[in-house]
């Protein structure tokens, strides 16, 4: 791939260094045609930017290359094992140990079962005499 202008959410040498061990190497027997990096660029461009995947821009890998890995990695568990990775190293380089030891939960998060649970709070609701598109207007 020829070289290409970086884009704001590309990664820089230093962050990629820190993540490079920690993506898996591919599992199938073909040879690569991007490399990790640009892989993870065309991710992060897909995060940051907030566009489809099929919006990936055409100097990065193809959008299907992209979502593959981004699907692959999810899947196999490698963004919660870089996750825990990064928080580690973070809470390390503020002094603090490596793993918490408390968690805080607040009742606004925990789904509960009071006055039916989930299942109460997601039905649909129809309203009894018109549709949510046209209201019918009586006639005097």
């Amino acid at each position: 791939m020829a070289e290409r202008r970086s884009y704001p959410s590309d990664l820089t040498d230093a962050e990629w260094e820190t993540l490079e061990p920690l993506i898996p190497l591919a599992t199938t027997g073909r040879p690569r045609t991007y490399t990790k990096r640009e892989i993870i660029n065309g991710i992060l461009y897909v995060l940051r930017s907030g566009c489809s995947w099929r919006m990936v821009p055409h100097d990065l890998p193809p959008w299907h290359s992209v979502h593959d890995a981004f699907r692959t990695w999810r899947n196999d568990g490698t963004w919660e094992r870089i996750h825990d990775q990064l928080r580690g190293d973070v809470r390390e380089s503020v002094g603090k140990e490596r793993e918490p030891s408390a968690a805080i939960v607040d009742s606004q998060s925990v789904k509960t079962t009071e006055k039916g649970g989930l299942a109460v709070g997601t039905l649909a609701r129809k309203p009894r005499d018109a549709n949510a598109i046209s209201w019918s207007i009586p006639l005097a």
